[in-house]
Formats: structure tokens, C-alpha cells, sequence
């Protein structure tokens, strides 16, 4: 692990000291840095994670998978770095999960979670859309997905490939569920893989924090979000690198 940063982490309040040098003996946290081809990929900002707005103590009647407020601060930064990106016209892509009108491709969420199939989450409702602050611009792909992974059963891994993509900065949510799941699989993949802190979010405080730290340590660069402008902003422009 690198040597400890004088600026707060948003989890260093669950870390112990023990778990600090264990991590840090076994040589973990390093920086992988940035490569040469980079897309941004978004997961699941639709409003059946994000709700409308509320606390999530409300938010959750309505959209029982929603992740309250919290949402709507890591919305406001996925806007930041959306302009960033498509200013230096790099790939855009976003996931949704959304199921049949017959909840025939729910698969193993119906024995897990009571309202996995819960109507929010049905293809064609406004549950199943991504949020309006984040419209996919043409050009932008949106893939449907029915597991965690952005990599599972979908076909992002030929557009990355078409576009000689080697690093992803994944954002979105929930950060323990389809954000982690997506992270390890892009890491599996060997993409270099970038996690904005502040672009992701969850409804639980505790997983979010401590799952950051482990993709930190292991699979990803989790960074703040204004570190990855700044990158993006040091890049040629896609019209520059044409002309």
C-alpha cells in the first residue's frame, strides 16, 4: 500500500491500524496509473437506484433499491466528469439493469433480494431510465445488463476492443454490488481501471466505504474525482489528436 496520504479518505474512519499494515506489508495499494486509450463507463444511474431525490428512508418506499440523497451528490460529480470526458472525446458508455414485463430474466435476484423484480425495475418504466442530469449524448452506448457485471453477458468488451481501449474509470452504483462487480472483472480483463471516489455511491455507508478501500488495494485507482478531470483535461481533444 502506498504510504498514507495527509488528505482524508472516506474510509479511514472503518480502517484499523492493524489493517493498515497488513495491507501495507503485503505491498498492496499502488498506483496503476492511466494508459494511452481511456472510456468512461457509467453503472446503473437510473432512478430505481437513485430515486428522486429524498432521503432514502422515503426513497425507498417508492424505489426500494434507491440509494437516497447520497445518489444525487455522486450524480452531481458524474456530471462533472461527464463534461470532461465528452470534452476530450473520449468513450461513453452506460449500463441500466432492467428486466421483462414477465420477470422471466430476474434469475438468482429473486432469491436474495424480495424486491429485485419490484416494479421500478421493469424495462419501459421510469425506474429502468438514467437519470435525466446524465442523458447519453449520440454516440454514447447504453447496454442493458441482468447480472452486477458490466462485462457479464453483454457485449462492452468488443466496443472497448474496436476502440483499442486500455484503461476504464468506472462509475455509478452501488459500489459494493454492480460497481465492485464491474471493477474486478475490468481488472480480470487487464484493463488499467479508474474509480472517481466521489462518482460513486450506495445505500449502505459502510460497504461503500470499505469496498472502495479493497478496490483500491487490489484491483482499481480509486482517486477523487478531480484528479481524473484534471488527467482528462491534459489529453488532446479527439478533434486535436484527428488534425
Amino acid at each position: 500500500m502506498a504510504p498514507k496520504e495527509n488528505v482524508m479518505r472516506i474510509w479511514d474512519s472503518f480502517i484499523t491500524d492493524r489493517d493498515r499494515k497488513i495491507f501495507s506489508a503485503a505491498g498492496m495499494g499502488q498506483k496503476a496509473g492511466f494508459g494511452s486509450n481511456l472510456a468512461l463507463i457509467i453503472i446503473d444511474v437510473t432512478y430505481a437506484f437513485t430515486g428522486e431525490g429524498d432521503p432514502i428512508e422515503e426513497s425507498v418506499k417508492r424505489y426500494p433499491m434507491s440509494c437516497g440523497t447520497e445518489a444525487w451528490v455522486g450524480v452531481k460529480h458524474n456530471q462533472q466528469l461527464l463534461e470532461a470526458a465528452r470534452r476530450t472525446g473520449i468513450p461513453v458508455f452506460y449500463t441500466l439493469t432492467e428486466y421483462r414485463t414477465d420477470k422471466a430474466d430476474v434469475g438468482g435476484w429473486a432469491g436474495k433480494q424480495a424486491q429485485a423484480a419490484h416494479p421500478s425495475m421493469i424495462e419501459g418504466s421510469k425506474g429502468a431510465l438514467i437519470v435525466e442530469d446524465l442523458t447519453p449524448a449520440a454516440g454514447e452506448l447504453v447496454i442493458s445488463k441482468k447480472k452486477p457485471s458490466a462485462f457479464f453477458g453483454t457485449p462492452i468488451v468488443s466496443y472497448l476492443v474496436e476502440r483499442k481501449i486500455d484503461t476504464v474509470i468506472i462509475t455509478g452504483c452501488t459500489t459494493s454490488g454492480c460497481v465492485r462487480s464491474s471493477v474486478v472483472d475490468a481488472f480480470s480483463l487487464n484493463y488499467k481501471v479508474i474509480v472517481p471516489e466521489e462518482c460513486c455511491f450506495d445505500r449502505g455507508q459502510a460497504s461503500h466505504a470499505l469496498n472502495l478501500f479493497d478496490m483500491h488495494q487490489k484491483y482499481a485507482d480509486v482517486i477523487p474525482t478531480a484528479e481524473v478531470i484534471a488527467q482528462l483535461g491534459k489529453r488532446p481533444s479527439a478533434r486535436q489528436a484527428a488534425a
